[in-house]
């Protein structure tokens, strides 16, 4: 895994499901994270091979639950991202899924209290010796490239200590967001003191904040220095950020967000939540559209609110051509076995 000049898509929470991240890479996304996944979750999982659309699935044990979607074509940019306050857990989670991803990342910068509640996400910047035993865990015992992504300390001088300790540990890189754990979102990324990380730094350090146009990958990496550039609320928005060529209009983002979502089977609630979250940036929920797509309870219903019915049906009749044929090969596997 290359962590130079690369245009990286930040972890996102119920929006960085494999349609999107799809979405991302057709814009030009390098690197694209998975939202954070709990090991708790993971080590309930199997993997199954999900042959009627074309997937890896890792499927919560004893139910439908798919935890963690991925597919071939992401396999040497996917980054799986786990929310872990435990070295053992993280290591079974993390050999579940390593052999299918190009990366593991650990989430030290959510603020959010469901991560940090239970010791996870922004808790782990106050616990430098948890960091380096679950960070040394995993480097010791899978082959995958280790990463992890942190937020500012209260000061310059803790973050670069922090970083330095995360560095011996031998992470293949180290993701920084410019903002602390009080900071909004409204409140500017604190671009100087990433700066001052990358400096004490030999490993790639990923830069995030604040990154709206294609034009601010450059500007974060010359104010910064930083190996590769990561964007969040800008690729959410409109994951064309990432197109060299200018952005595309959104409505024809969503549309394709909306394709690839009916392909890969998404799961309907991210899918709504994701449209949700574009929509309110450059409309409003209580217009037609907005209205639609709350009322909407399946991939079908989404189809129709964005004039793609005949793509969803396309994709349905060849889903269940597959389906039928796999279930013909299986008979006569089963015919063969009793002759």
């Amino acid at each position: 895994m290359d962590y130079e000049n690369k245009l990286v898509l930040a972890p996102m929470v119920r929006v960085g499901t494999l349609p999107f991240r799809l979405l991302a890479a057709d814009y030009g996304a390098d690197i694209t994270y998975s939202e954070e996944i709990i090991d708790h979750k993971m080590i309930k999982c199997e993997r199954k091979v999900n042959e009627h659309i074309g997937s890896t699935d890792f499927v919560e044990k004893g139910t439908n639950n798919i935890v963690f979607r991925t597919c071939s074509q992401e396999r040497d940019r996917v980054v799986f991202q786990m929310g872990t306050s435990d070295a053992v857990r993280a290591l079974k989670a993390a050999q579940i899924v390593c052999k299918d991803v190009a990366a593991v990342d650990i989430n030290m910068g959510c603020p959010k209290s469901f991560s940090v509640s239970g010791g996870m996400g922004a808790a782990l910047l106050t616990k430098p010796d948890l960091i380096h035993d679950i960070l040394t865990t995993l480097r010791r015992n899978i082959d995958t490239p280790v990463t992890c992504k942190i937020r500012l300390l209260k000061s310059s001088s803790e973050t670069v200590e922090l970083a330095r300790r995360i560095e011996k540990t031998g992470v293949s890189a180290l993701a920084v967001h410019g903002r602390k754990v009080p900071d909004r979102p409204r409140d500017p990324a604190k671009w100087n003191e990433i700066a001052d990380v990358v400096s004490a730094l030999s490993i790639p350090v990923i830069a995030n904040g604040d990154v709206f146009e294609y034009d601010d990958f450059e500007r974060i990496k010359v104010a910064t220095g930083a190996s590769s550039v990561m964007a969040a609320r800008g690729a959410l928005w409109n994951a064309s950020i990432f197109s060299p060529k200018g952005k595309a209009h959104w409505e024809d983002v969503k549309r394709e967000y909306v394709r690839k979502s009916i392909l890969w089977d998404n799961d309907v609630k991210s899918t709504k939540h994701t449209l949700k979250e574009m929509i309110v940036h450059y409309s409003c929920l209580e217009l037609p559209e907005g209205k639609a797509v709350i009322k909407s309870e399946n991939l079908a219903d989404l189809a129709k609110v964005y004039g793609e019915e005949e793509y969803y049906r396309s994709v349905s009749n060849n889903r269940f051509s597959l389906n039928g044929q796999s279930d013909m090969n299986h008979c006569t596997k089963e015919l063969r076995q009793t002759e």
